[in-house]
């Protein structure tokens, strides 16, 4: 099924009273959905929320901090460190795995899932997004019957692997996924999935160079 099909199939149910799928529903399942939505609303509202007490917190309060991220983070494995700010559209959406870092000023819209695996680094002003929109601007919106435009919005989830280093000011678009023992340059926008052992940079980014595989990694010498 196209998109425009997909989305009129959807608003016949709206219209009619006879969702088989709410909003929050239709949102974790890359389905159109209406983004006024009373749920999602609060949630998103509650997450900001959150972000506002975390972003307020001492630097040194580490256990204030674990505290609350485990509250209203999806998962967060061990020794886990956020540093603030952070910004983040739902929370519930994002999963951090053990040892894994991420720097200031980034911002993970999590409207669809974002999965962040073991040992990885996040550079500083990262941005993820999950939400996408119809390129055709005479597509992007629907009208009601009152006249109010809506924006017709889907996700399309993210994945960052283990052992994987995103720099600096990296935009990872909807739908991308990043492999294990990966790194990406400061300052690239990754339009399209990166495989394991690959060093990648560029707007658009592209691979360069490979990295050894994990299990090839020279081992240090002995002291």
């Amino acid at each position: 099924m196209n998109l425009k099909d997909r989305y009129t199939d959807n608003r016949k149910d709206f219209d009619k009273g006879e969702q088989h799928m709410t909003e929050v529903e239709k949102k974790q399942n890359g389905e159109i959905y209406d983004a006024r939505d009373p749920e999602i609303r609060s949630q998103y509202n509650r997450a900001k929320d959150w972000a506002k007490t975390y972003n307020s917190l001492p630097a040194t309060d580490a256990q204030a901090k674990d505290m609350i991220l485990r509250l209203f983070l999806g998962s967060v494995g061990k020794n886990v460190r956020v540093n603030q700010p952070f910004s983040v559209d739902y929370g519930y959406n994002i999963t951090v795995g053990d040892n894994s870092f991420i720097n200031m000023n980034c911002t993970l819209l999590d409207a669809g899932p974002i999965s962040i695996g073991s040992n990885t680094l996040l550079g500083p002003d990262v941005k993820v997004y999950t939400s996408q929109h119809p390129l055709n601007g005479a597509e992007r919106f629907w009208e009601e019957p009152d006249g109010t435009m809506a924006v017709k919005t889907w996700t399309s989830p993210v994945k960052i692997g283990s052992y994987t280093w995103i720099g600096g000011g990296t935009v990872i678009l909807p739908g991308v996924s990043i492999g294990n023992n990966v790194v990406i340059g400061a300052g690239s926008v990754v339009t399209e999935s990166i495989p394991d052992n690959a060093i990648a940079c560029g707007n658009p980014c592209k691979i360069k160079k490979w990295n050894p595989p994990l299990q090839e990694r020279k081992q240090e010498p002995d002291a």
